[in-house]
């Protein structure tokens, strides 16, 4: 990375994590992902439960093998070989877990989290439920408002979801969100965190690099 993208980077990463301190959040900005990686797992006690929201932000991170070496229990419902029936029971193991770890659609300048859902479980998790949460996000997500997110949802993050999963959504054919109505439609809850839920441990990490969808 040349000099001058990095400063962009870290001048907008600071900013947003100024943001989100005004906001309650317990933010932080990491150079690299690396050093991301080493915040995130000083977070989380050796002995934790560890719910993981569906994000590629995360498993670029490599941080789910890490936590399983360790020995950190995970709750990952999109692991191989699980049945649809194990993969809704570790969805709601998740909600009263000790860690829930996920990514975000984007983040705003002034603070706030947009993230957009098809089933619910990875925002219900975010508002409430686990002890503590803690959200990844690369600078590529950086946005300057709400309105702007959800354009950046619809350009990037549904299509990329909907081919990364491989779903027959129009968008993987046209790139760009259509709208459509079918039943594995996976945009269909969206919820903005503009200040910290009150009884929630709510720590975010801005990467200075692009990472995830």
């Amino acid at each position: 990375m040349n000099d001058f993208l990095a400063w962009h980077h870290e001048t907008l990463g600071t900013k947003v994590v100024e943001a989100l301190t005004k906001n309650n959040f317990q933010a932080t900005y990491c150079k690299t992902r690396q050093e991301a990686v080493e915040q995130i797992l000083s977070l989380i006690p050796t002995d934790a439960s560890v719910g993981v929201g569906g994000s590629q932000t995360i498993q670029e991170l490599g941080l789910l093998d890490q936590l399983s070496e360790r020995g950190n229990e995970l709750l990952n419902h999109n692991r191989p070989g699980i049945t649809p029936e194990e993969a809704m029971d570790i969805r709601r193991r998740q909600l009263v877990s000790d860690v829930f770890l996920t990514g975000t659609n984007a983040v705003t300048l002034d603070g706030q989290l947009v993230n957009r859902d098809g089933i619910g479980n990875r925002v219900a998790a975010m508002i409430f439920g686990p002890k503590k949460v803690i959200v990844v996000t690369g600078v590529n997500k950086i946005v300057k408002d709400p309105s702007e997110a959800e354009a950046r949802i619809k350009r990037f993050a549904a299509p990329l979801n909907n081919k990364r999963i491989n779903l027959p959504n129009p968008c993987t054919t046209t790139g760009e969100c259509m709208n459509c109505q079918g039943p594995r439609r996976i945009c269909n809850i969206t919820t903005v965190l503009s200040k910290k839920p009150m009884l929630t441990e709510f720590h975010v990490i801005v990467v200075g690099e692009e990472l995830g969808y």
